[in-house]
Parts: C-alpha cells; structure tokens; sequence
C-alpha cells in the first residue's frame, strides 16, 4: 500500500522491505500502547518509532489543512441538496485509523411555493363581436298592399322599405375551461327584438341568450366531448358556421328554417379524430372559413321547439351529423381540402298559430342534408341541399298540414391574400327553396330564389367590411299576403372583432 502512494514519506534511513514490515507491525500497537511498544520492540526499533512520530506529525498536518479547507469552502447553491464528500487522506493515515469522513453540510431545501388560487379572470376569457348593416331595396317591391307579399327576408329586419342603418348582431362571449374536465360557453346577444310593445312596434337591441353550455371531457386528449344547455343543433354545414366566419350576411332559407336561430336546448355528444382536427388547424391556421368548434360525428336530443321557446310536448329531437375532410395532395393539388358529410333530423313540433299558443297536434319534421365544400385555396365551392317534411300553412282549407320542403345553394368563392388592402373574400350564391317556414306563427309557405355577389375585405383583423348586391325573388314569410316579391338589394356591413 506505501508503494501506491509515492508521495508519501519513506523512511530515512532506506532500510529493505524486512524494515517495512516491522514499522506496520509497530504502527498497530502505537495507539494502544506506546511504553508497551518500546519494551517490545528490538533496540533498532527506536528509528522505527521516530519514524511513526514523523508520519503521526503528517497526518495531523493534513487533517488541519482538510479543515482550513473545509472553513474556506463557499456555501453550495440553494438547488445542492448534498456536497460531494472530501478527498479521503492518504493512505498512512491508517496507522492510526481511518480518519473521520468529512462532508460538507448540504443547503437545506427550499421552502416550497405555495400555488396561487385561480381567480375567475384567471380562468375565462371575454370576446366578441358587432355586426353594424345597411340595407337598401334599390329596385322592386319594397311595399305593397295589404295581402300582397312585400321583398324581406326572414334572416333581417332591417331589410324593408324604411330602415337604415341596424345592428344585426352584438355578440359578447365568456368562456374558458373551469377546471381539467369542464368548460364554460355563455353568450347572450345585445341586437335581438321584442314585438308587439306598443300595437305591434318592435323595440330593437333587446338581450337575448342565445348560448349557454358546458363542455365535458371524459378523456384527456378532449377529441371527445359532452355537450349540456342550449347550443346549435348539428344540422347543416353551414347553420354550423359562425356568424362571425361566414362570407354570405345572412343563411340561406333552405338549411336555416330546419333550426331558425341555430339553437335548442338539449344533449349533444361530439367527437373530432385527432387526424382531422389536425387539418381544421392547418385550415384555419391559413385564414380559412370553418364551420366552427364542432366535432367530425355529433349527436344529440332536444327539446324541438326551437331557440328559447319552452317544450310543449313530451317528444325529443334527435340530430346528426358528420363531416370529413380529404387532403388532396396525392392529386397533385398540394394544400387542397376537399369536405363532404351530411346530417339527418327526426322531430315533431308544434308550431305557434295566429290565434294564440301553439297548435293542438304536433306535425313531422324530418329532413336529410348533404354538404360538400372545397375549400378556396384560391379558388373554392360549396354546397349543400337538404329534403324532408315539415308543417306548412295551406291557404286553400286553412289549416296546417304536413308538406315537403327542398331546397339548398351553392356558392363560388376565392382567397386573395396579396391586396393593398387586406385579404379579399369574392364570392357569388345562388339558392333555392320550396317548403314551410316553422318558426313562424302559422308555418308560412317560403318560395325563395336568390342570386347574390358580393365581397368580403379585412382591413385588419379586427375589422371586416362585407358589401353584397342580390336579385331576389321571394313570398313573403306570412300566410295573409300572396305572390311573390321581386327587387334588387344592396347591403354593406361592418364588423368589428373583440
């Protein structure tokens, strides 16, 4: 073991290994007994002792250059949970037993950091948006005689023979996840009207719900999700849409009178593969117009009244829907997205006559839809076309009856990203649509063709101008006038994002 430590200190005189091993045997016995030791030991032991005393002398020196170092040695870092130990002495340090281990003493822990308590700011969020119109009926029949149908539209009071300026929408919207499994949609609108205030005057920009629902996620990747209060119903593509996100100002007659206001209270289960909502990301990351936080398969139960009306039968709505999108670049059209799906409804309702509450008996009110969009990347289309029953008023015996309905639309659209201002929406829709009109009192008959361009241009991404010019021919949305009302309309709205 000397021979190991070549910095150690040999004996002076150099005697052979036969010295060597008597000075270890000596070593042993000078911590018990060192009189002892000079009694037993052969007179030339007495430069063997002298030789101990000299590697005694050694080792104290060390342990006090060790606890010089070891006072020197700076305070470890509030992380250091434990210091590495000291380098051990030499090896002669056995002679008299091993020396004491010595450690530096580790930082104690630091204290830990109480979370603060989520507040309610912290965890929901306010947005919205305004929708600021103008309509003009340019030509045609703006007004007409009692009992002859006049050019409106069930989507927009404001478009008539006297308005102006409107608010069509003023949407606030608080959200956000309220704990890992549950999340919160409220949204009350502050545009909507109340009639009949003062013989038949309507008072404008009432509050009105138009959502209030929690989200609940079963599973952690939240590709799965349960639906409770009052939310859309997953019928149509495009009553899907959000107001906010869609080109055309208004819905068309055809998808929008199968759920008039979108909206009903009731279940829905919603589930989005991950593979598909990875392309809805890659779309909307592009600036692209989608149908909103829906899943790709929904299915749900409602009351069947429609939106804010209380249930006045003991018979649920039941929807669904579904809707996929296709890449397209294995035909050579990188970053193309083709969508197709479809949805189907089964209900019975009751509709409001004009002699006050609802009618008697419940009529069918079932419908299929089917819904395709390319999406413009620049150029696009879509599509839909839905067919059914449903309650419809016939002039002929007076009465409500069960009729069929039909119709849909198409739209071309384009994206120019590249303008002096801003992104440019052109786009042009036709629709059509034959069938009753169940949302309003006594289930009008609709007759509606309508030819619309128009264009859509953000300045900045919190402000959007849209301005369209339409050919329409319409029957007013009441059974007491006739005929069909025929004009030409411009309109230009303004919307402001929050």
């Amino acid at each position: 073991m000397l021979r190991k430590r070549s910095s150690m200190p040999r004996p002076s005189d150099g005697r052979s290994g036969r010295h060597a091993a008597r000075l270890i045997a000596a070593a042993l016995l000078a911590g018990t007994s060192a009189p002892a030791l000079a009694q037993a030991v052969a007179p030339e032991a007495a430069d063997q002792a002298a030789t101990i005393a000299d590697l005694q002398r050694q080792i104290d020196e060390l342990k006090a250059m060790v606890s010089a170092l070891q006072a020197a040695q700076p305070a470890p870092a509030p992380a250091q949970t434990a210091a590495a130990p000291a380098q051990a002495p030499p090896a002669s340090a056995s002679f008299q037993g091993a020396p004491p281990r010595v450690e530096l003493a580790a930082a104690p822990p630091p204290e830990p950091v109480k979370p603060k308590r989520e507040a309610w700011y912290d965890k929901l969020r306010l947005r919205g948006y305004t929708q600021m119109r103008v309509n003009q009926i340019t030509t045609g029949d703006a007004d007409a005689p009692a009992g002859v149908s006049r050019l409106r539209s069930i989507h927009d009071s404001g478009l008539n023979g006297d308005s102006n300026f409107t608010f069509r929408r003023m949407r606030l919207v608080l959200q956000g996840d309220v704990s890992d499994h549950v999340s919160l949609y409220f949204q009350p609108d502050f545009a909507a009207a109340v009639s009949n205030q003062s013989v038949g005057e309507r008072r404008e920009n009432s509050v009105s719900l138009r959502d209030m629902y929690a989200d609940v996620f079963p599973t952690g990747d939240k590709a799965f999700r349960i639906r409770l209060g009052q939310s859309k119903v997953p019928y149509g593509w495009e009553n899907m849409q959000s107001s906010s996100n869609r080109l055309a100002l208004d819905r068309t007659d055809a998808i929008n009178t199968a759920a008039a206001g979108e909206r009903d209270m009731g279940i829905v289960a919603y589930y989005t593969p991950p593979r598909v909502q990875a392309i809805w990301d890659r779309l909307e990351d592009n600036g692209q117009k989608l149908f909103g936080n829906y899943g790709a398969f929904g299915l749900g139960v409602f009351n069947g009244q429609g939106l804010n009306r209380s249930e006045v039968d003991n018979d649920l709505m039941t929807v669904a829907l579904a809707t996929w999108p296709f890449e397209l670049d294995g035909l050579g059209l990188d970053g193309q997205v083709f969508e197709i799906g479809g949805s189907v409804m089964r209900n019975t309702i009751r509709p409001e006559v004009r002699s006050g509450g609802v009618s008697a008996v419940g009529f069918k009110d079932n419908r299929v839809n089917v819904h395709a969009i390319l999406y413009p990347q620049p150029i696009g289309v879509q599509a839909e076309w839905n067919w059914g029953t449903g309650p419809e008023f016939i002039p002929a015996t007076g009465r409500i009856e069960e009729r069929p309905v039909d119709g849909g639309y198409v739209q071309l659209m384009a994206k120019i990203d590249n303008s002096p201002i801003g992104t440019i929406h052109p786009f042009a829709r036709w629709q059509y649509y034959r069938g009753g009109f169940k949302a309003a009192i006594n289930a009008p008959r609709l007759e509606t063709e309508e030819l619309e361009l128009g264009f859509e241009f953000q300045l900045d991404p919190a402000l959007e101008i849209t301005t369209t010019y339409g050919w329409a021919s319409r029957k007013e949305a009441d059974e007491r006038r006739f005929g069909q009302a025929e004009g030409q309309i411009l309109r230009v709205q303004a919307q402001w994002n929050y």
